[in-house]
């Protein structure tokens, strides 16, 4: 290790006085005994760590520091915190720091938490709150699991694969994720995988090993709302809900209100679509009156999802409120979240998005009129798309030049436009979503026009008033497939993917539903989110540039491998399903199953058993009962689904899927006769199927296949934004470039500042790495683009987002696009925006048919925050340079926005 390395004793840390030898010290023991201190035994127990893990750092500067932070009495656990504390500071001098961090931080946490799942389990089940009243923290059904297969269970434990999580990544759990009885942790990080994998699957303990497996070895996660709520007894497991707003009423807004309520309550993040309430100025026939238009409105849900939190405080409910362009209060729409304005026109703890038809893009393009109306008047523009839409449209415009429209006005599109960019360049938002390519390039389309988004734009499902759309997602750790020869391991990620799409449709069938029409919703379509964090970490570890061509290739072969595994899962489990499905079907009509309601999604039913035992039904009883609570069916499946098609989710009829269509064919194909799979690109290239499919898979065998027993579920893919569980993987958000080199992070211990760790790796080996080089980065902003001793392949590789075309962020989107079947939550990055610039970008994604244009506009922040203080070596202590390591761009204005709904 370089001079340079260890010596970082030019960083100031605030300390207490220096003990010396000769003070009596004495230190609180975990029992609670007092024992005089010895330093000695702090520099051994780091040493041993190091010796442990196979590092070499400068034990002994790292044992001063924690001296000097020592006081009486302090706990031993307080000694191990601060050494921790230490270490991930000097690590931007070494990432062996970080490792003896995260080690040190979570032994000492396992310390104070239950070492045996079963003790946690049984300790959550027999909760008592503090009347005394029986409140389990988790289930029956997990508690029994556990108590009946202890030894099974515990033979599948590796508790050495805590120490695969990094501080960081720990300290996220411990702060939020690791359950807690009464404040005092109980849950190791172990435990919380194992509680995730049989609240999925319960007592089937293979798919219970395979998944713990899988989880912690940081191949995959599932979402936030999975990890807080699996095997507790109300199960909330799904991150996505997308509401239709039930009418233009009291009635309709306020049962609408109570649903968001009761869906943020227990962990989900909301999309609403509000196209049908009608706009200031509007007549209320029942009163006589004049509407107040959609602002009033939106305080009151503004208020719901402040009042509304979720877990006791764990985090704040969101709502993302979602309106064409159109509608007549679409400029006070764009005012909501400014900071200057009325204040009573504001609701600035909502998010907006727009839902764009391409006639609105193609006037602002031509600088043409455009009306906006009323949906009192001109009530189904919100329920058409394509040239359907257009028509209508068209139509009110008419009327409106013949004096028929008593509450619309006509404005440039252009005017419009420019509101909307003022919007995002103070706000960061609205959200961009491409109304015409989300609905065409849909494999729900068959169950009617997709009216919007949800909280983070990856999500696009049907809902209305009597359906919300729901998604369960999981994430795929990208970085973990890349071998030591530094190629991708495609085959292996085949493999996970399957494990992922199978584990999501153990959700849609365990989930709580907070709401009846989330179950309906969900039971009838089964829609799943498969997402990827680390896409920057795989180029890293495959040593190429992200804006590489070899980059693009692999982004290709990666999506079209998730996109092939989830197929290929999905029509299995309906192939699988199909057999029983089918006996069940015969026994229904034989009247020994009665379902108990007519209800589509209904699936309670009751079994006329001495019927069945004198029935000529060649399936035993038993087994019968054991495949029926395997299978789960539901009455829709039963009455409408073809017999070749029962093991299929209920709505398969009729979809592109069902025809043969899958989303590459609905990017390809322009001209179907149906426009189920029309395009109607106006800019941009038409791409070849030949030219995306490179993986060489069978595709035709997959459609063949899909034809005969169909699919599971009606989508997928769906890239999500992994805020949360990027951090505890340890990886670099979902599909995104890196933001910064250097950036800060933040703990309820401060705020620390953090090193791209392969950068670092690398410099080091070259012998390149030194505090000069780490503050040259962070006077540039976190780039080291203009660092000459570090080679130029180097700087290629390690490029910033801000040196990274946005061009080629949208046209890697594009690229992916062809194999994600719902969207993807896509950040776009712009130093300095303006009109020009702004409409230049956007336009380009609305010419590569993206159905999710920007998810946010990030910049970087006008203002200094508060200044980090580094020394460099060769700076006198008199001239400290104030630099501030936010400048890479990892915090930006809206950072505070980060979307935990979605992690996964």
């Amino acid at each position: 290790m370089s001079k340079d390395t260890q010596d970082i004793s030019s960083i100031p840390v605030t300390t207490s006085p220096v003990v010396t030898d000769t003070d009596e010290m004495y230190v609180t023991k975990r029992n609670q005994k007092l024992e005089i201190i010895s330093f000695d035994k702090i520099l051994k127990r780091i040493k041993n760590v190091g010796k442990k893990l196979n590092i070499s750092v400068n034990f002994s500067m790292l044992a001063m520091k924690v001296i000097d932070q020592l006081h009486d009495k302090i706990e031993t656990t307080k000694i191990d915190e601060l050494t921790a504390e230490q270490c991930i500071m000097l690590s931007t001098s070494h990432p062996d720091y970080g490792s003896l961090a995260s080690y040190i931080s979570i032994s000492n946490y396992n310390k104070i938490a239950v070492k045996q799942f079963k003790s946690v389990i049984n300790r959550l089940y027999q909760f008592k709150d503090h009347q005394g009243r029986h409140h389990p923290l988790v289930n029956e059904d997990i508690w029994n699991i556990v108590n009946n297969n202890e030894d099974a269970i515990n033979d599948m434990f590796d508790y050495e694969r805590d120490f695969l999580i990094d501080y960081f990544g720990f300290k996220t759990l411990e702060r939020a994720y690791l359950f807690k009885i009464n404040g005092k942790s109980v849950e190791r990080i172990q435990h919380l995988w194992m509680r995730v994998a049989i609240g999925i699957h319960g007592n089937n303990l293979p798919r219970v090993k395979e998944t713990y497996d899988l989880m912690s070895l940081k191949y995959f996660t599932h979402a936030t709302p999975t990890l807080f709520n699996a095997g507790t007894p109300r199960q909330q497991l799904s991150s996505c809900y997308l509401i239709g707003l039930e009418e233009d009423s009291i009635d309709g807004i306020y049962n609408t209100l109570k649903d968001t309520a009761l869906i943020s309550k227990y962990a989900g993040g909301i999309g609403l679509h509000i196209h049908n309430i009608r706009a200031s100025g509007s007549h209320i026939r029942g009163t006589n009156g004049y509407s107040n238009g959609i602002v009033p409105m939106l305080k009151v849900y503004n208020n719901t999802a402040r009042y509304v939190d979720q877990g006791g405080g764990r985090r704040n409910g969101s709502f993302a409120i979602y309106l064409e362009p159109w509608h007549k209060d679409i400029i006070n729409f764009m005012e909501l979240r400014k900071n200057h304005g009325d204040e009573e026109m504001k609701a600035r703890d909502l998010f907006y998005g727009l839902w764009i038809p391409d006639l609105f893009m193609r006037r602002v393009k031509d600088k043409a009129d455009w009306l906006l109306c009323c949906p009192d008047e001109c009530r189904n523009l919100s329920d058409l798309y394509g040239e359907a839409f257009e028509k209508e449209y068209t139509k009110y415009e008419k009327m409106y030049s013949e004096g028929k429209l008593h509450n619309a006005v006509m404005i440039n599109a252009r005017d419009l436009w420019f509101k909307i960019l003022d919007s995002q360049m103070e706000t960061g938002t609205p959200y961009l979503l491409y109304k015409d390519a989300a609905n065409r390039k849909s494999n729900q389309q068959n169950l009617g026009t997709i009216k919007s988004s949800n909280l983070c734009t990856e999500i696009i499902e049907y809902s209305d008033s009597k359906e919300t759309a729901v998604c369960n997602l999981a994430s795929i750790a990208l970085g973990r497939f890349v071998k030591e020869d530094k190629t991708f391991d495609y085959a292996k990620l085949l493999d996970v993917v399957r494990v992922v799409t199978f584990n999501l449709n153990r959700v849609i069938d365990v989930n709580f539903y907070p709401t009846s029409k989330t179950q309906l919703s969900n039971l009838l379509h089964r829609p799943i989110g498969i997402g990827v964090q680390g896409l920057a970490d795989a180029f890293f570890l495959m040593d190429i540039p992200f804006s590489s061509q070899d980059a693009i290739d692999v982004n290709k072969k990666i999506f079209e491998t998730i996109y092939y595994g989830a197929i290929k899962e999905s029509n299995t489990i309906a192939r699988q399903r199909n057999e029983f499905m089918q006996t069940f079907k015969q026994a229904f009509k034989k009247k020994l199953v009665t379902f108990k309601t007519n209800n589509p999604d209904e699936r309670d039913y009751t079994i006329d058993e001495d019927q069945y035992s004198t029935s000529d039904l060649t399936m035993s009883l038993e087994e019968f009962k054991r495949k029926a609570e395997l299978h789960l069916p539901i009455y829709n499946e039963v009455v409408k689904l073809t017999d070749k098609l029962l093991g299929s989710y209920s709505s398969f009829k009729g979809s592109p899927a069902h025809k043969g269509k899958l989303q590459f064919d609905l990017w390809n194909d322009e001209n179907d006769e149906s426009r189920e799979a029309g395009d109607d690109r106006e800019e941009g290239e038409s791409n070849q199927i030949d030219s995306m499919l490179t993986c060489g898979y069978d595709w035709d065998q997959v459609k063949a296949d899909i034809k005969t027993w169909g699919l599971r579920n009606s989508l997928l893919v769906a890239p999500m934004p992994t805020a949360s569980t990027s951090q505890i993987l340890g990886n670099n958000e979902c599909f995104e470039p890196l933001t910064s080199n250097i950036y800060s992070r933040r703990t309820l211990a401060g705020e620390f500042v953090v090193t791209n760790k392969y950068l670092m790796r690398e410099l080091i080996q070259l012998g390149l790495w030194s505090n000069s080089v780490k503050n040259n980065i962070i006077q540039n902003k976190g780039s080291i683009q203009q660092i000459s001793i570090i080679p130029e392949n180097i700087r290629e590789k390690y490029k910033i987002v801000w040196e990274i075309p946005m061009k080629q962020v949208i046209q890697m989107a594009a690229d992916r696009g062809h194999f994600i079947c719902q969207s993807q939550s896509m950040n776009l990055w712009m130093e300095d925006p303006s009109y020009k610039t702004l409409t230049a970008m956007h336009f380009f994604a609305w010419g590569k048919k993206l159905k999710t244009g920007i998810y946010y506009l990030r910049r970087k922040p006008k203002h200094q925050p508060q200044q980090f203080t580094i020394v460099p070596d060769e700076v006198p202590d008199d001239n400290k340079t104030q630099i501030n390591p936010n400048d890479g761009g990892d915090q930006d204005d809206h950072e505070d926005e980060i979307c935990e709904f979605c992690s996964s």
